[in-house]
């Protein structure tokens, strides 16, 4: 048996990034990212540096889990997030599926009048990637604001039915991007997943001959500073597997 390997990112098609949370302060006083949440993925915390929090809303309620260092936390899709810096709080993310959650699958907490459909929301979350840095920064900071003002009304909502009614919102603004997310999955982290399986029925049948292509890969980040919703991130594009630019 052959075992040729369709992704060759890192283990169980995980990828990384480094992010400095930004100190801005939002209207609440709070310094921090932009609140948003994942449908597809899972993603973890590494902090490496400062200390802060992460505010988490999901269908059991909010919590606020504190960030220090050697802290790892981590949550599944369906928890809204929202980094909070409290002292140079800098950390390594985890993402499953090599990267898709930098690369879409991500939709912020914007008031419902921008979830329409997804030009609107477009429109309402976009850093113009050619624009001066300053541009960029102003275009971050609204996003996030307007991100703030939405999770701030969905925490304090009487009522399951406005995170509902969230849920639905970000469930329609992704699904024009699902075959497309369905193929990144099938090329990355099912594959890895196969390659475990043959890997092991060769080695139930005695033959190694698959350890003779070992190999040995290394990278530098690709970027770095990019603002993220979070922070300024240092990325790193081999680990993104099939991604085709991180939309954020």
């Amino acid at each position: 048996m052959v075992i040729s390997a369709d992704f060759t990112g890192l283990p169980g098609a995980v990828a990384v990034s480094h992010l400095s949370v930004y100190d801005w302060p939002a209207a609440d006083g709070v310094c921090g990212g932009t609140p948003h949440m994942h449908l597809t993925c899972s993603e973890a915390y590494v902090v490496t540096g400062g200390c802060g929090a992460v505010q988490t809303l999901t269908t059991s309620g909010y919590e606020v889990t504190p960030l220090a260092l050697g802290t790892v936390a981590w949550f599944t899709p369906g928890t809204i997030h929202r980094l909070v810096n409290e002292g140079g709080l800098r950390i390594t993310v985890l993402m499953q599926n090599n990267g898709l959650p930098e690369a879409g699958d991500a939709v912020l907490t914007l008031p419902p009048r921008y979830l329409t459909d997804p030009e609107t929301y477009a429109a309402a979350t976009a850093v113009p990637a050619h624009a001066s840095e300053a541009e960029q920064e102003r275009a971050a900071r609204a996003r996030r604001d307007l991100a703030v003002t939405g999770y701030r009304a969905l925490r304090d909502a009487d009522g399951p039915e406005p995170l509902a009614a969230f849920h639905r919102a970000a469930a329609a603004l992704v699904r024009p991007r699902l075959a497309e997310w369905r193929e990144r999955w099938r090329r990355g982290a099912e594959a890895a997943a196969a390659d475990t399986g043959r890997r092991l029925g060769l080695l139930d049948g005695g033959d190694t001959a698959h350890l003779a292509d070992a190999v040995v890969r290394a990278e530098q980040p690709s970027a770095h500073g990019r603002f993220g919703m979070c922070g300024r991130l240092d990325v790193y594009q081999g680990t993104l597997g099939h991604a085709t630019g991180a939309r954020l």
